[in-house]
């Protein structure tokens, strides 16, 4: 596994319950902002024993991963409900309410 891949899991192992965060903040966060789409792919492939949060990283304008990941749409949206995520009536995730601001920007640094 690659030392960005690392950072990735790391950062979203953090993720705390009833917040999300977005492919590119993600990115940003393990020090490469233009690394959005690599994030997606490491979300995809997530090894399941690493029991990471991966419904809580979504789109930046607030939309759910694409139909395939999580058995569809509404298993994720049923998550991030569960979890308290509000969701506006576009279908769209709340971002102002509900994004994941960390209190140390550095929070994967120690990884890689």
């Amino acid at each position: 596994m690659n030392s960005f891949r690392k950072k990735v899991y790391h950062t979203v192992s953090l993720l705390p319950r009833g917040r999300v965060a977005t492919y590119g903040q993600i990115a940003s966060l393990c020090g490469n902002p233009l690394a959005a789409r690599a994030v997606g792919w490491a979300m995809r492939n997530a090894p399941a024993f690493l029991d990471l949060p991966c419904h809580r990283v979504v789109n930046k304008n607030g939309s759910l991963a694409p139909a395939y990941a999580f058995g569809g749409e509404h298993i994720q949206r049923g998550m991030l409900i569960d979890e308290g995520i509000l969701f506006k009536d576009n279908g769209r995730i709340d971002m102002k309410s509900c994004l994941w601001i960390p209190e140390d920007l550095a929070v994967s640094e120690e990884q890689g």
